[in-house]
């Protein structure tokens, strides 16, 4: 194979391993389910058997599936396990989660912003999805994290942003810690501003949807501010 057309599958691939990852989220599978074999995926994409392997063996790096030679391939997660940072190995979670909401205080509005101007129809539809996911999981106390995750990672992907989608790792990071240390005690706040962010991103109303994840994340940083005093004073 010549370097141009490495390059070429290699694109391919990596294109193909988002639209398996979105697939996942749209479907959706959760954790343990099983995805449709290599012909199937091949036949839905377009590509061939090898395009399909090399995508899944990206997908299998970041920890989202793994492949059981023999039984197929299975959803491990729906967050990959990129820390680019090295954030995950700082000791104070509390001191870590409150500088985390500030930096999320700085993006994500502008973000939500973005999002609200380059939405494609197809991003609204994920983006409803993934919150009325949340929501159904908060409501019948399931894990959810993994969900809110994801949703604030389509947030930044519907922004279109090159840039943007180069911070997801970071924004996810925060989004776990965040549920991590405050023990998932702004549930029904969450579904709240969840809604008003998608609702401002639907109508394409970049103004409402600044507005709307300014006042999540700073509810959110309140009760972090909190805890962080707490355990200072402690």
């Amino acid at each position: 194979m010549s370097e141009l057309s490495h390059l070429k599958h290699k694109l391919l691939a990596e294109q193909v391993e988002d639209q398996i990852y979105h697939y996942i989220l749209d479907t959706p599978l959760n954790p343990g389910d099983k995805l449709p074999n290599e012909f199937a995926l091949g036949e839905r994409f377009g590509v061939g058997r090898s395009t399909i392997r090399e995508a899944v063996k990206l997908l299998s790096s970041k920890g989202i599936v793994e492949v059981r030679h023999g039984s197929g391939t299975y959803v491990v997660t729906i967050v990959p396990t990129a820390d680019p940072l090295g954030l995950r190995a700082i000791q104070d979670k509390n001191a870590l989660a409150m500088d985390l909401v500030n930096v999320r205080l700085l993006l994500e509005p502008g973000i939500a912003e973005m999002a609200a101007n380059q939405a494609t129809a197809e991003d609204i539809v994920r983006l409803n999805n993934l919150c009325d996911r949340v929501e159904r999981k908060i409501n019948s106390g399931e894990h959810y994290i993994e969900d809110d995750i994801a949703f604030h990672t389509c947030i930044a992907e519907c922004s279109k942003n090159t840039v943007v989608q180069q911070l997801i790792p970071i924004i996810d990071t925060a989004v776990m810690m965040f549920v991590n240390v405050t023990h998932k005690q702004l549930t029904q706040e969450t579904i709240t501003t969840h809604r008003m962010i998608v609702d401002a991103i639907t109508a394409h109303d970049p103004i409402g949807a600044r507005s709307a994840m300014t006042m999540h994340l700073t509810i959110n940083r309140a009760l972090i501010k909190k805890i962080y005093e707490e355990g200072i004073s402690g």
